[in-house]
Formats: structure tokens, C-alpha cells, sequence
């Protein structure tokens, strides 16, 4: 549940009809999940580039559903005379929780460069990066990303998502994986400018310490302020 922003906030006819903050509550029904999810997210475009940063809580920790796992982005962009190329700075960090002990997951470091396209006639937008990973304590690697936003019904129904695709070790039963994937394209139903009803649907490939290909839908409310 991430990077959504990141694509329209870069243009001023979406900066114009959306907020740059939001605050999501969902509901995972994946087969290995089964618990709640809050995402809040921030953008802000300055005269340098923009920054942007969202934080992940997982409720799945013993009977009273405490806080389970915790993880962070931040992200900053420093645009290269006024094109639509950016330089792009990201930290990714988080813990998760077993038995009584906080288990930390890999801090991760990122660097390269973005473009960012936008169709005002058409209220859609897309940003693509390639980036160096360098995931602590396990490798260097490569990322390719890509963001899209896209409304239609007068602003009233809203299609967004990410996708990361990454070079990764995985050792899942002594058997060595190196291509990773996750995307979570969203479905929002926007009742008015602050308030909107949706979905969203992670697919996952050899991701979050699980071999193999996983789909998990959520349930999910969006509060943008």
C-alpha cells in the first residue's frame, strides 16, 4: 500500500483535485493473512523536487491483535532542470514481530532516476524508475518500478497502483531464488473529496520470505486530508 501519490502529486491537474496525504485502513483476506493494515502517506513537492514517505502497520500480533509489523519508505526526488527527469533517493526499513522478540528486515538503500509522464485530457499519469538496490547485509541489486494513476466518472472512481521488480537471494529450501515481484493495484470509489471505498489486490512473487506466487485481496476505506 504504497507510492500511489507519487505519480499524480508530480502534476498540477491532479495536485489541483487530490490531497497530498491520505490515510487507509484494510482489510487483508488473503489465505495467509486474515488481519487489518493501516497505511498513511505523505507527498510534498517543493522547488527542488518532492518528498515522499509511507509507513505500513500489520495488527496481527497475539488474542488483542497488536501491531505485528512495521515498515517505512522515504523517498526524495530532486527534479533535473524543470524536464521531467528526477534523481531519486530512497530508505526502506521496517521491524516484524515473533513470539516476544522485534525482528528488524533488511534495511534497503536505492538511487537512479525517474520520468514521469501525465495526460491531462485523459486524468492519467505514470512514472517509471530504475534504481540501484543495495539490500544491507545481503547483495547489491537492481529495481525497476512503475507508478499509475488514472480517474474516471468525473474524478469518482479512481484506478492506481505500483509494481516493483527487483533481483533478490531468497533461500526457500535450500533452493536459491533471484527475481522478486509485488504489485498492488488499487480500486477506489471516491464518495467526495476526502472520502472513498475500494480495493486493493497484492500480487507477490518470492516476496516477504514466501517462495512462489501469492494474490491477496483486501477491503479497504481511504481518508485524504
Amino acid at each position: 500500500m504504497k507510492k500511489i501519490l507519487l505519480t499524480f502529486a508530480l502534476f498540477g491537474f491532479f495536485t489541483s483535485v487530490f490531497a497530498k496525504t491520505n490515510l487507509q485502513v484494510h482489510y487483508d483476506f488473503g489465505n495467509d493473512r486474515n488481519f487489518v493494515t493501516s497505511t498513511f502517506e505523505m507527498f510534498e513537492p517543493d522547488d527542488w523536487g518532492n518528498t515522499y514517505f509511507f509507513i505500513d502497520f500489520d495488527y496481527n500480533y497475539g488474542s488483542e491483535k497488536n501491531t505485528s509489523t512495521a515498515y517505512l519508505e522515504l523517498e526524495r526526488c530532486f527534479s533535473l532542470k524543470q524536464t521531467a527527469w528526477s534523481l531519486h533517493l530512497e530508505f526502506n526499513a521496517g521491524l516484524s514481530s515473533l513470539d516476544s522478540l522485534a525482528i528488524p528486515l533488511s534495511n534497503c538503500y536505492l538511487a537512479g532516476l525517474d520520468r514521469a509522464w501525465s495526460w491531462e485530457k485523459h486524468n492519467s499519469a505514470l512514472n517509471l524508475k530504475a534504481l540501484y538496490k543495495y539490500i544491507a547485509g545481503k547483495q547489491h541489486s537492481a529495481q525497476l518500478t512503475a507508478v499509475w494513476e488514472m480517474h474516471f466518472l468525473q474524478q469518482r472512481l479512481s484506478f492506481a497502483g505500483f509494481a516493483d521488480y527487483w533481483l533478490e537471494q531468497n533461500n526457500f529450501s535450500g533452493t536459491n531464488r533471484y527475481t522478486s515481484f509485488v504489485s498492488e493495484p488499487q480500486l477506489w470509489w471516491n464518495f467526495n473529496e476526502h472520502f472513498s471505498l475500494g480495493s486493493e489486490i497484492e500480487l507477490a512473487l518470492n516476496y516477504g520470505g514466501r517462495e512462489g506466487f501469492v494474490v491477496r485481496p483486501t477491503l479497504g476505506l481511504k481518508w485524504i486530508f
